[in-house]
């Protein structure tokens, strides 16, 4: 169980006082009537007093005020699973993870932009299946699509130039990965109808195998790919941190020289061109993929039936029910079994 306003709780420490009170007005009130009046003629007065339908009656509103409380407070108790409808297109989001990604002509750096860009496209999605590849020599399912946003962002965070086994950039690798992943759906999901997408976002350096046989296979699967490059092409030097976050030099090639990282656009724009898609491109940090939204909303949307658990249901009109009943009792409750003649 869980409680929407559980700050509301705190209201029953009233109840206890409130009985407390009572008691003591109750005990204060007899002594004064023994004060003015006799026993006989007190008995006389208060003929037909029924002290049991008193006690019901202070019982009823205090049980009563205690559900309305706790009704108020929002209890959430048991799960409830319904199945959800929803349109959008099939999405996968090819990540590149070379070092050159940390390069820093694109500010924080290539790879944060990216990550901040995709996590702002999540959030604008809605009813789009989305997942993560992440790539360099090798290419790995990261998170299969999916409707759930929050599980992709936690595997966004986590992505890091360093968890690869190796540094250089294979764009056959990340879409050989696309294509099993577009092809792994169930029966109903190669049925929605939706538009597949894969948008790779990379700084266009290839140093892998010819793509082409593997970008055919994606066309025949008939994926448009998107690409979205970022860097600038006077480039910048790619900077090396130790584990405090302490920047230690700069990237060296084999011949000992400080490795210079630029954008190379034309590959990207050859992918995109070949794969039926768009070329985007980030050359500063004050730069978006809003373009590509735009153009997600333009293709054609399927549909995707959704189990969403909807955990902890809330219960409170039971409780506000049966607490405007025992109040209801404890007001009109009669504690005169007849009238004074």
């Amino acid at each position: 169980m869980i409680w929407q306003q559980s700050l509301y709780l705190w209201l029953l420490l009233i109840i206890p006082l409130l009985i407390g009170l009572t008691y003591w007005y109750n005990r204060r009130l007899d002594e004064r009537r023994k004060s003015y009046f006799g026993e006989q003629l007190l008995q006389k007065l208060r003929k037909g007093f029924w002290p049991l339908g008193k006690r019901i009656r202070h019982i009823c509103l205090y049980v009563g005020l205690a559900l309305l409380i706790i009704a108020a407070a929002g209890p959430k108790v048991g799960t409830e699973v319904r199945e959800v409808k929803r349109q959008g297109v099939d999405l996968l989001v090819a990540l590149d993870l070379s070092a050159s990604m940390n390069a820093e002509d694109v500010k924080p750096s290539r790879l944060e932009k990216a990550k901040y860009e995709i996590t702002r496209m999540v959030e604008k999605l809605q009813g789009d299946r989305v997942g993560l590849i992440v790539f360099t020599g090798e290419a790995y399912l990261q998170s299969p699509m999916t409707l759930d946003y929050s599980a992709l962002r936690l595997f966004l965070n986590i992505a890091e130039t360093d968890q690869m086994p190796t540094s250089s950039t294979d764009f056959s690798a990340a879409m050989e990965t696309a294509a099993e992943a577009f092809d792994s759906g169930d029966g109903e999901e190669q049925s929605s109808g939706a538009a597949k997408v894969l948008m790779i976002i990379s700084d266009g350096e290839n140093h892998g195998d010819d793509y082409s046989s593997a970008l055919e296979q994606l066309r025949e699967q008939n994926v448009s790919i998107y690409t979205l490059g970022l860097g600038t092409e006077s480039g910048s030097t790619i900077p090396l941190y130790d584990d405090s976050g302490s920047l230690m030099g700069y990237k060296r090639g084999e011949d000992g020289k400080v490795v210079n990282t630029h954008l190379e656009a034309e590959v990207l724009r050859s992918i995109a061109n070949e794969g039926d898609g768009e070329y985007y491109e980030i050359r500063s940090g004050s730069s978006g993929i809003d373009a590509f939204l735009g153009r997600l909303d333009e293709l054609q949307q399927g549909e995707f039936a959704s189990q969403e658990y909807a955990d902890f249901k809330n219960q409170f009109q039971w409780l506000a029910g049966f607490g405007l009943l025992f109040v209801i009792v404890g007001i009109t409750f009669p504690y005169y079994t007849a009238k004074e003649s």
